[in-house]
């Protein structure tokens, strides 16, 4: 147009230099980074706790995670482990491969490894077999309740802990795994057991006599899939007229039952409260909902529940229900009070993610994170090493209770 000079041409007379700026190209990130990238992705739109993920910095930790070298899959999940760590959740933690198909088979009521449930012993913490799984490797090696776990692989049980004994006994079908024991009363010894797939067993039951009357022992041990029918057919077959005839009280023992799926806890609350509510759970945004028992329950009369310090998420929320409603007292040791909710998440390369996704409270609006609930009855210490086990006390104590109840309905404090 007249009268205007060229930009360029301006530039130029003024002396003025021109740097034009334009994006740098984007680096394509490899498959190792995209994995951080996608597991930062999945915790910033799930987790619990914005506030928390703002708190750390969670974007900067992102990039942070990405400027380490990531060229395997070990690094991706050593950079994501390391990420997750300042959020200071213990229960928000990446899942290795074989973790987490370990965990996914968990859910489903089977594990594969040597079929042990293990303890830490009163007094001196040591890790000991509370009882081997029927018809598993440790079972028909003849390993007993009390035997102590010295070493696995040639690693000491003391630098494992608890969860790592157990996550080293499990591994793939097929394979091996050394280790030293020390039997009750006995010397150290080595054996070598064979992994395989082994029922869990989740629920049992049985009945059993106390001063005349007929009581029902019903044990959950784990929260996962096929749990919510196991327990009705054990309930139907303990409230049958046939046989021995309908049971008059039902200990319900919840011992070492450290949670599993919430889904199916939830179904077993469903199953004992009538139209009762349940539990109140709080998302991210703070949205309260809660879960009420629908009308009718499979089995309405007298129970008494036993519980511990191994009785944690799911299982605490079925015990603190029971206890709020009125519907049963609860019996033994405060529980491990975790009041946190996670989901699993699956990751592209077949590792995965648990994350904490919400909390929940007791019916009557109690929080049990780190606190835990203090059962009506305290039963003396030290408690039993095998519940269920010939040496049981505080099973007898709950039947006692129980029976007492029976005897004086409404009048038991």
């Amino acid at each position: 147009m007249p009268g205007r000079v060229p930009l360029l041409q301006l530039l130029l007379v003024t002396g003025l230099c021109l740097q034009l700026w334009l994006p740098a190209p984007a680096l394509a990130l490899s498959d190792a980074q995209q994995l951080v990238v996608e597991a930062w992705r999945l915790v910033n739109q799930s987790y619990v706790d914005p506030a928390q993920l703002e708190a750390v910095q969670w974007r900067h930790l992102r990039q942070k995670a990405l400027e380490t070298p990531i060229a395997s899959s070990v690094q991706a999940y050593d950079a994501i482990e390391t990420m997750l760590a300042p959020i200071g959740d213990p229960y928000t933690r990446m899942l290795r491969p074989e973790e987490y198909a370990t965990l996914r088979s968990n859910t489903q009521g089977r594990v594969t490894g040597v079929g042990l449930q293990l303890g830490l012993r009163a007094g001196d913490q040591r890790i000991v077999v509370i009882a081997p799984l029927d018809a598993s490797p440790a079972a028909d090696a003849g390993i007993v309740s009390g035997t102590e776990i010295l070493k696995v692989d040639g690693i000491p049980a003391e630098v494992l802990g608890l969860e790592g004994t157990a996550a080293r006994l499990r591994g793939p079908a097929g394979s091996d795994v050394l280790l030293a024991l020390r039997a009750p009363a006995g010397q150290p010894t080595e054996v070598l057991l064979d992994r395989r797939e082994v029922d869990l067993q989740p629920v049992r039951s049985h009945r059993l006599q106390s001063d005349g009357h007929t009581l029902g022992y019903l044990r959950i041990t784990q929260f996962s899939e096929p749990v919510p029918q196991q327990v009705r057919s054990a309930l139907a077959e303990l409230t049958a007229a046939g046989g021995s005839g309908p049971i008059e009280g039902l200990i319900l023992d919840l011992r070492n039952n450290s949670g599993g799926l919430v889904a199916a806890g939830l179904a077993v609350a469903d199953g004992l409260l009538d139209g009762e509510p349940i539990v109140e759970t709080q998302d991210r945004g703070g949205i309260a909902a809660r879960q009420q028992a629908t009308p009718g329950c499979l089995y309405g009369g007298p129970m008494l529940t036993l519980v511990n310090a191994g009785t944690a998420s799911a299982s605490e929320i079925l015990a603190g229900a029971l206890q709020d409603s009125g519907r049963s007292r609860l019996a033994g040791s405060r529980t491990f009070g975790k009041g946190l909710i996670q989901t699993l998440i699956n990751l592209s390369d077949g590792s995965g993610l648990a994350v904490t996704v919400a909390r929940y409270l007791t019916p009557s609006g109690r929080d049990i994170q780190n606190q835990g609930i203090e059962p009506d009855v305290l039963l003396p210490q030290p408690e039993p090493l095998e519940p269920d086990g010939d040496g049981d006390t505080w099973r007898q104590a709950a039947a006692t209770l129980l029976v007492a109840e029976l005897a004086a309905p409404g009048l038991v404090p």
